[in-house]
């Protein structure tokens, strides 16, 4: 697998030291990595192994992002960012990438949108096209204007195959900082925290006060307040490192009338020193915070937070939650205050074991390649259709008796109007096929019933109440499970269908029950005629007395695993098996259009593409099939006659 990684760091090198460390556990597992880097050459950030490709470097003053500067220190103009693009996209058609992955874009580098919008869109034009991935720490700063998170989510959903996150969810889930929608939020991979290397074997005894101030001048005044401190309290033998982008006449300031060896650049094995360290002070970027949970090292932090910057304090406070730090808040940082924290951390409590993922280097290969394997299974199928495989058998054969394969297809959780949705519905109306959409009763908003007036061939079914797990710890999620009591469960039941009523159009709504996560207590399901409901629809269970059942048996998401598309051959083969059966039942399809990644909307229009000009397949219409004339007290038998759509081949 050949990975180009692109990246631009503007202030310190955090960026692009994560992104280098990821290009190294690609080479590492045996692939040929490029690092595309556009911010200014640091000289910690190791490559061993990884091509590089230095663009003409940018960096901003301050935090001043939306205005980077070129070499020459002013404003970036057109010819300098044309000559980057140029140079991107020259590298990309030479190095010919099966996957691509952007660092931080396009969550964030709105600046430089431009050229990582010319690399991607290049990328997706190449044939066969490669895997785009988009590479984002655990924590974003989000734009205060609703407007620009929506593009940056429209850009995911358009361009990208999904978002790699590179945390623990269990320490810092990325909407936390980040307010995802549903479409980003099924895209997303959480891959662990990628560090610089393994965990260092512990010192033998821990002493002294390791002070780090990132790569660049955002610390100063951490080197300041930790000079001052050393200079009052030496016994606790201080060692401080300043970035090598602090410029040596600050530097030679900050270290008047220190002793020799206490205060010096930044070294390569800080994590070494760290892991022997006592206590560390520093700020809270993302890879002190992953070196910190690799050594374990009891820590006061002082977070970045200049500029509006809110990543570095809620990554510190979440740290200091788990009993991992103490903050020390940036405005409040003195000599005085910063010695009060070293000495009250110096006796509190050694951390306890933490247990989150820092193995998201390796992860993070891992996820791309499985990635990349369903984009290219997906490039050779299902739509080719050649009669040799076991799809085209089963069809042909059914065809050949002169059976019918009866087709329903059934979409989950919807809310509201979202550009999801929009292709779903444009989905079902190119092939006219009937659509089941299952609702959520508390949390459908009045633009899903302005969306679905203009629809065809689109039925809303009720899908539970509320959607939420009422299960106990443990045990499967379920919201109409047995575990709960049946006047509980009645009550809840008979209430979603009151609100759906009550949120959705008349003619739309069917009285057909959807239990969340496809559980329902026996007890309720025998009940639901008496609460109006006509039909049930769920995985294949035994026929409820008084409601038409008929439900999903396909269903193309790899929940427990990467939650995008699971192997299609294997999907293929399922439905197959299921067209062959004897006796027969119908096929039903069960997408979920906010969970839906590239990988997954392809198969499904592929698939449907391939049903519906097959002669065998018949579609069933739900508001046929549902509706009073069609139900029977004891449900349909396998066998039984359904309304359907006659299709022609």
């Amino acid at each position: 697998m050949r990975v180009l990684i692109a990246v631009t760091h503007l202030l310190g090198a955090g960026h692009l030291t994560r992104a280098a460390a990821l290009a190294r556990a690609f080479v590492e597992a045996g692939h040929d990595a490029m690092l595309v880097s556009g911010g200014f050459p640091a000289p910690m950030v190791r490559l061993d192994g990884v091509r590089l490709v230095q663009l003409p470097p940018l960096r901003v003053a301050g935090t001043a992002f939306a205005t980077p500067l070129g070499p020459d220190g002013e404003p970036a103009d057109a010819a300098l960012l044309n000559s980057r693009r140029a140079l991107m996209i020259e590298t990309l058609a030479s190095f010919r990438p099966d996957t691509v992955i952007t660092e931080l874009f396009p969550f964030g580098r709105r600046a430089l949108a431009a050229e990582f919008l010319a690399l991607v869109e290049a990328a997706r034009a190449l044939r066969p096209r490669p895997l785009v991935l988009a590479s984002v720490r655990d924590i974003l700063v989000a734009s205060s204007k609703p407007e620009r998170i929506a593009e940056a989510h429209d850009r995911v959903a358009a361009l990208y195959d999904a978002v790699l996150v590179h945390g623990d969810p269990a320490l810092v889930p990325l909407d936390a900082s980040w307010p995802l929608d549903g479409r980003t939020r099924a895209m997303i991979r959480y891959t662990g925290y990628v560090g610089e290397g393994s965990r260092p074997a512990p010192a033998a005894a821990r002493a002294g006060v390791l002070v780090a101030a990132g790569s660049g001048p955002a610390g100063l005044l951490l080197l300041r307040a930790a000079a001052e401190s050393a200079r009052r309290r030496p016994d606790l033998g201080w060692q401080i490192l300043a970035g090598h982008g602090v410029p040596e006449s600050d530097l030679r300031a900050i270290g008047h009338a220190l002793p020799e060896g206490v205060l010096g650049r930044a070294r390569p094995d800080y994590r070494s020193l760290l892991a022997a360290a006592a206590l560390s002070v520093s700020q809270c970027g993302y890879n002190t915070a992953t070196d910190l949970l690799a050594t374990g090292t009891p820590a006061v932090l002082v977070p970045f937070e200049a500029g509006d910057e809110t990543e570095q304090r809620l990554r510190a406070e979440r740290l200091a939650a788990h009993g991992l730090a103490e903050v020390l808040p940036e405005a409040d940082l003195t000599a005085d205050t910063l010695l009060r924290a070293v000495e009250a951390r110096s006796v509190a409590p050694a951390p306890d074991a933490h247990g989150f993922d820092l193995g998201g280097a390796r992860r993070s290969v891992e996820i791309t390649a499985a990635l990349l394997a369903n984009l290219q299974r997906m490039s050779r199928g299902p739509a080719a259709g050649t009669g040799s495989d076991p799809l085209d058998r089963a069809l042909n054969e059914a065809a050949s008796r002169g059976r019918q394969v009866q087709f329903f297809w059934r979409d989950d959780d919807a809310v509201t109007a979202t550009p999801a949705l929009d292709r779903l519905l444009a989905l079902a109306a190119a092939h006219a096929a009937p659509l089941l959409l299952a609702a959520i009763p508390a949390g459908i908003e009045p633009a899903l019933g302005r969306r679905l007036a203009a629809a065809q061939n689109v039925s809303v079914a009720v899908h539970g109440l509320a959607h939420r797990n009422h299960a106990p710890s443990g045990e499967k999620p379920a919201e109409f499970g047995a575990h709960r009591p049946h006047a509980e469960l009645l009550a809840d039941a008979a209430y979603g269908l009151r609100l759906a009523r009550e949120r959705v159009p008349g003619p739309v709504l069917l009285p057909v029950f959807v239990p969340p996560w496809n559980r329902l207590a026996p007890t309720l399901a025998a009940a639901l005629p008496d609460l109006g409901y006509r039909g049930l629809s769920a995985v294949p269970e035994a026929p409820v007395p008084g409601l038409r059942r008929i439900d999903a048996t396909l269903d193309p998401i790899d929940w427990r695993g990467s939650r995008s598309l699971r192997d299609p051959e294997a999907l293929l083969r399922d439905l197959a098996a299921d067209i062959a059966r004897e006796p027969s039942r119908p096929v039903g399809l069960l997408t979920h259009h906010l969970a839906h990644d590239p990988a997954i909307w392809d198969f499904v229009e592929a698939l449907l593409a391939r049903l519906f000009k097959h002669p065998a397949i018949r579609a069933l219409d739900p508001r046929e099939l549902f509706d009073d004339a069609a139900m029977d007290t004891n449900g349909p038998s396998p066998h039984s006659s359904v309304p359907q759509i006659a299709r022609t081949g």
